[in-house]
């Protein structure tokens, strides 16, 4: 009985563990190049811009899952993310509107009834005065739940990066990720979490 008792506690604190909320991912800055006019060509294929094909850069997938706290799939959810192409340069007049025309550079889709999404684009490069990042957006219907940017795990300019250094330990874990190699070229798994 008393074995019973002591223990009782434990799997109390087991059962709590397990049922645990998830870690928010963290809010950052939208930054100066989130598009000013979307393009026609809004899908998650940015290599793929209308008839134009890019071929500059490491191809590469984006993909992971959209969870509230408890990791339940946030049904009807849109992702967005945006990036510079190979040369650093954004579809935005803030940058001159220097970007090749064949790399869609914004993308959008809605999030399977799992949660899932994956974006088909390059793997980010730095630009002066950042590391390599992929700005993210999370909407549902008119809520903005999310603006964050993903970073390459292990590159050498995220500890001089002003943004990524503001965050904490947890949160840059949270939204740096390897681009690794994959099957059909690298991959990085990017999982984020929203209140949603």
């Amino acid at each position: 009985m008393t074995v019973a008792l002591v223990a009782a506690p434990a799997l109390l604190l087991g059962v709590r563990a397990q049922t645990g909320k998830r870690v928010l991912t963290p809010s950052q800055t939208e930054g100066p190049f989130y598009p000013v006019e979307l393009p026609r060509d809004a899908d998650n294929d940015l290599l793929a811009n209308g008839r134009l094909r890019y071929t500059g850069g490491k191809p590469a997938w984006l993909g992971g899952e959209v969870v509230d706290t408890d990791g339940r799939p946030v049904r009807g959810a849109v992702v967005e993310i945006w990036q510079c192409d190979e040369d650093g340069h954004y579809h935005h007049p803030g940058d001159g509107n220097r970007a090749s025309p064949s790399f869609q550079g914004f993308g959008r889709m809605q999030v399977a009834a799992d949660g899932s999404y994956r974006f088909r684009t390059i793997q980010p490069v730095p630009y002066s005065g950042r590391t390599p990042h992929i700005h993210m957006k999370v909407k549902l219907g008119t809520r903005e739940l999310l603006t964050t940017q993903i970073y390459i795990a292990g590159h050498p300019g995220n500890e001089r990066d002003f943004v990524w250094r503001n965050l904490g330990e947890a949160g840059r874990s949270a939204v740096t990720v390897p681009f690794a190699p994959g099957k059909d070229g690298l991959a990085a798994h990017a999982p984020i979490v929203v209140n949603a």
